[in-house]
């Protein structure tokens, strides 16, 4: 067993999962995401069994790799795709077209066209210009219509930019219908990384006013889509996937009772806990012999997949080769020249008080919304190695 290895074994309440296990093995030369696609499996199989009925639409944003969407193609999963290439990516995976949904309410006209003779045949829309998109390059779709919701208590907030006011919804619908498109439900999304089920029932209230009021108006509602939020660890204690999922399906039961189709689009909640990166300490400094805090740069930051620690929202955990020595509250910033590339501050992290250069270090849970996140070259810096296992 090799030191690393070692240093992390002495750290008895640390379980080390597949992927990081991978990681403590292997040598890289630069940040890599190791994803375990038989963990993505389960946990899939987690949250289906507590999302009963609900189909399974995976966000397809929070994580394209090949493997991960032929893994879930496998286990029968359905998808939530934002854009064209990501329609092309679930075909390429084997996904028939029926199993895609086009979730983005801002879509290019030539890609719903696309789409709709690719056989897509549902797509989210939250205002009149969209219609008049999909009424004439996808006649005769299925739309949902996304509402905004309020009182989000999720640690990364998706309100404003995507949605219709409640009020709004039933002109949606009625144009809808005028246009010769079937407007079939409703959508929304209580933010993403919900920590509790409970923090869903102020959002599902204000949804199920917005639906009882359209189907008393003559609706015949048939499809409500759920969209995601459900949480990954990152610290904190949280309900079992499959807890979680069945303690939110427990409230739609009760406010809306048997809908004829739920869509439930897990993206971070899926793949998030499958996946750790494999980086390095490059500096470990003082502004100043006075100064509180060190400051320790890894060679990975916001611009290279650590884009979630913006506003220091999402709080990743970390393991190094030196876990059994004490720990000190530092500061720790990417790679990169630009001055908003500091990872956590506000909140300083505790890693080891020996820590320095040359040091490997593992950020866990590292699945969702990494690879996705990293640029192409910043600084010069290349974007994010992923390895599948």
């Amino acid at each position: 067993m090799n030191a690393y290895v070692t240093g992390l074994a002495a750290r008895e309440e640390t379980s080390v999962s597949r992927a990081e296990n991978f990681i403590l093995n292997n040598r890289f030369e630069r940040p890599t995401l190791v994803i375990d696609t038989q963990s993505v499996a389960r946990r899939y199989s987690a949250l289906a069994q507590g999302l009963g009925r609900a189909q399974i639409h995976y966000a397809v944003k929070a994580n394209p790799a090949p493997e991960i969407l032929s893994t879930l193609v496998e286990v029968g999963s359905n998808f939530d795709a934002a854009s064209r290439p990501e329609i092309e990516m679930c075909l390429a995976a084997g996904a028939d077209a029926s199993r895609i949904s086009f979730g983005n309410t801002i879509k290019r006209s030539s890609d719903i066209a696309w789409a709709h003779d690719a056989g897509i045949t549902h797509f989210a829309a939250d205002s009149e210009e969209e219609l008049h998109k999909l009424a004439q390059h996808a006649p005769g779709a299925q739309v949902y219509i996304r509402l905004i919701v309020g009182s989000l208590q999720a640690d990364w907030p998706l309100s404003r930019k995507f949605g219709c006011a409640p009020e709004k919804a039933p002109d949606l619908f009625a144009l809808a219908s005028h246009l010769g498109l079937v407007p079939v439900g409703l959508s929304f999304h209580v933010g993403s990384q919900t920590r509790d089920p409970e923090m869903w029932s102020e959002t599902l209230d204000q949804v199920a006013e917005v639906w009882h009021a359209l189907k008393a108006n003559g609706y015949d509602l048939s499809l409500l889509n759920i969209g995601g939020g459900f949480p990954a660890f990152y610290g904190q204690t949280l309900d079992a996937p499959q807890d979680y999922a069945s303690a939110v399906m427990h409230q739609i039961q009760g406010r809306f009772g048997n809908v004829r189709q739920i869509m439930a689009e897990p993206g971070r909640g899926l793949v998030a806990e499958a996946g750790a990166i494999a980086a390095e300490v490059l500096l470990v400094s003082r502004k100043s012999d006075s100064d509180l805090h060190r400051w320790v740069y890894l060679d990975i930051g916001k611009f290279s997949g650590l884009a979630e620690t913006m506003d220091e929202a999402i709080r990743y955990q970390f393991m190094t080769d030196r876990d059994h020595e004490p720990t000190g509250a530092c500061i720790l910033a990417g790679p990169s020249c630009d001055s908003v590339d500091v990872l956590y501050e506000k909140q300083p992290v505790q890693l080891p008080l020996g820590l320095q250069a040359g040091d490997r270090i593992v950020i866990r849970s590292c699945g969702a919304y990494t690879s996705t996140y990293a640029s192409i070259g910043f600084n010069g810096f290349p974007p994010l190695d992923v390895i599948a296992i």
